[in-house]
């Protein structure tokens, strides 16, 4: 490495037409073709009633998954319903976050052709809105419009401030999301190429490890909130009442 190469933003590497390709854009893509391609593998070998040690290995996640989801919604259908959303969002950010710790990403080129998919601030930013958004839809679907009136409840001044609140709640979770993962796996892998900069081939090696583990923990800790968020959005005012009712008597 012949020098120190960080931007804090995403560069364009090469264009399809108008639109230009970042490279956590490409990198993003790479993270999407290999999980659909790990799911095709697993439907083929379940079709051809192989055990595979992928469907060995994608049973028992996925079941781990449901039984996280079921532990926090204590409801078997819900967990069912949320676990397609927070399963994508699990293995897309951990594959995300761990393919910036491959060797040549963020170092090969000038802009690197590559960088980590969620070092980028455009991604995290989309995920944080998918989130958001799907808190929306699945409040509107299970409460209908009595949702709305979480955000906008005209009965009085108080309710009508608390419900404003809520509204600068709900805004407020996108940069949450978008900035606590972004700002995490950036960096760290600005640690990583300052370390390895300083001391090539053995200096990196010990943070590794930990930026492993911090990519694992961001990945549970995004899919955990906007599990908690969904939950939260698909309690009607009566369950709510009993969720509070029964934490208290739990303390």
């Amino acid at each position: 490495m012949d020098k120190l190469h960080i931007s804090i933003s995403a560069e364009s590497i090469f264009s399809l037409g108008p639109i230009p390709v970042s490279n956590s854009m490409l990198t993003s893509w790479i993270v999407s073709l290999a999980l659909a391609l790990w799911a095709v593998k697993v439907h083929f070998d379940l079709k051809a009633g192989r055990r595979s040690a992928v469907v060995f290995f994608s049973a028992t996640l996925i079941e781990s998954l449901l039984q996280l989801i079921h532990s926090v919604t204590n409801n078997t259908k819900r967990a069912q319903e949320f676990l397609p959303l927070v399963a994508t969002f699990f293995l897309f950010i951990i594959l995300g976050n761990w393919i910036g710790l491959l060797p040549g990403v963020g170092s090969i080129g000038d802009p690197p052709i590559f960088r980590g998919a969620t070092a980028d601030l455009n991604t995290t930013l989309a995920l944080a809105l998918v989130s958001v958004g799907a808190t929306q839809f699945f409040g509107l679907k299970h409460l209908r419009f009595a949702y709305l009136t979480k955000f906008f409840n005209f009965a009085g001044p108080i309710q009508f401030f608390v419900g404003l609140l809520e509204l600068i709640s709900e805004l407020a979770k996108i940069l949450s999301f978008a900035f606590r993962l972004f700002g995490n796996i950036f960096a760290g892998e600005v640690l990583l190429i300052v370390i390895a900069f300083l001391l090539p081939f053995i200096g990196p090696i010990p943070f590794l490890g930990l930026e492993i583990f911090v990519g694992f923990i961001q990945a549970l800790v995004f899919s955990l909130l906007t599990l908690v968020f969904l939950h939260l959005a698909t309690l009607s005012h009566q369950d709510g009442e009993e969720v509070i009712a029964h934490g208290s008597t739990g303390r």
